[in-house]
């Protein structure tokens, strides 16, 4: 059986990051930063922040120009379906919920809309899995 999210992992790599905080003890700032140095171009989304990791943030999905492929999720299970909204008006392929984010609603409207979804998972924690005791 493939592995989904190793097929996510491998052929995306333009990370729409919703919530990314410039504070380095955020998880979304840590889990960013390891994505970055691992080869993934990153966008941050946070209406608070002017740039993160050196990259121009945005308010909104709607406000970033340049297409993305995954979108990373760090606000409350609350707020999901908005974002999905935005990710699916965008083009998205993958709405990527964080650890403790789940909306099966919002879940089950993005899988309509043709994108692939994965709830309550650390994307470092899956990339860390499956390349990097590979030496990968």
């Amino acid at each position: 059986m493939p592995d989904s999210i190793q097929t996510i992992l491998e052929e995306f790599k333009t990370l729409a990051v919703v919530g990314l905080s410039s504070k380095p003890m955020r998880p979304s700032h840590g889990v960013s930063s390891y994505l970055k140095s691992h080869g993934y171009h990153i966008i941050p989304v946070n209406p608070h922040e002017e740039s993160v990791l050196g990259e121009k943030a945005y308010a909104s999905l709607e406000d970033v120009p340049e297409a993305f492929d995954v979108v990373v999720i760090f606000r409350r299970s609350e707020y999901v379906p908005e974002v999905v909204d935005e990710a699916i008006h965008k083009g998205a392929k993958v709405i990527w919920m964080q650890e403790g984010v789940e909306n099966e609603e919002a879940a089950r409207r993005a899988r309509q809309a043709g994108l692939q979804v994965v709830q309550d998972r650390c994307i470092l924690k899956e990339h860390a899995k499956r390349f990097v005791s590979e030496g990968i």
